[in-house]
C-alpha cells in the first residue's frame, strides 16, 4: 500500500508541473495575443492553443486535486451522521468515483483513438490534437488512480 500511495503521489507531482508549465504558455500566448492585437499582429489559431492548453490543465490537476481533498464537499446532510456511517459514505463515494472516472478515462481514450485512426485535425492550425485528447484520458486515469488509493485507505483503516 506505501508504495501505490508513493506511486500515486509522484504520478500526480509530475502531472502538476505539467499542468503548471501548461498554464504559464496559456498565459503567455494569450497575454502575447492582447499585445500584438494593438498592432494588428494576433496570432493565427490563438484560441484552439489556449483551449487544448485548458484541457491538459485542468485534466492534470485532478488526481492531485482528488488525493488531497482540494475539492468543493456538501456535507450539509452527511455531517448529522454518526462518524462510522460518514466513514462507509466517504469510502463508497471513493469506489463509486474510482469507477466512474475510470471508465470516463477510458471513453475518452477510445475517441482519442479514433481520431488518431481518422487522421482528424484542428480547424485553423491544422494540428493533430489526439495527443491532448490522451493526455485529458490520462488525467483522467490518475484521478481514478486517486481515488482507488483513497478508497483502500478508508477500507484497510489507514490514516490519509
Amino acid at each position: 500500500m506505501k508504495y501505490l500511495d508513493a506511486f500515486n503521489d509522484l504520478l500526480n507531482k509530475i502531472s502538476m508541473i505539467l499542468g503548471g508549465i501548461s498554464v504559464i504558455a496559456l498565459m503567455l500566448l494569450a497575454t502575447g495575443n492582447v499585445i500584438l492585437r494593438m498592432f494588428d499582429r494576433p496570432f493565427r489559431g490563438v484560441y484552439e492553443l489556449v483551449s487544448f492548453l485548458g484541457a491538459i490543465v485542468i485534466a492534470f490537476a485532478l488526481g492531485y486535486t482528488q488525493k488531497h481533498k482540494d475539492h468543493i464537499v456538501v456535507t450539509i446532510l452527511t455531517e448529522k451522521f454518526p462518524k462510522k456511517i460518514q466513514s462507509a459514505i466517504e469510502t463508497l463515494a471513493e469506489f463509486i468515483i474510482m469507477i466512474f472516472f475510470g471508465i470516463v478515462s477510458w471513453q475518452i481514450y477510445i475517441w482519442g483513438m479514433k481520431i488518431y485512426e481518422s487522421h482528424e485535425v484542428s480547424e485553423t492550425l491544422k494540428l493533430i490534437f489526439y495527443p491532448f485528447v490522451f493526455a485529458v484520458a490520462a488525467g483522467f486515469a490518475l484521478l481514478s488512480l486517486s481515488a482507488f488509493v483513497g478508497f483502500l485507505k478508508k477500507l484497510f483503516g489507514e490514516e490519509e
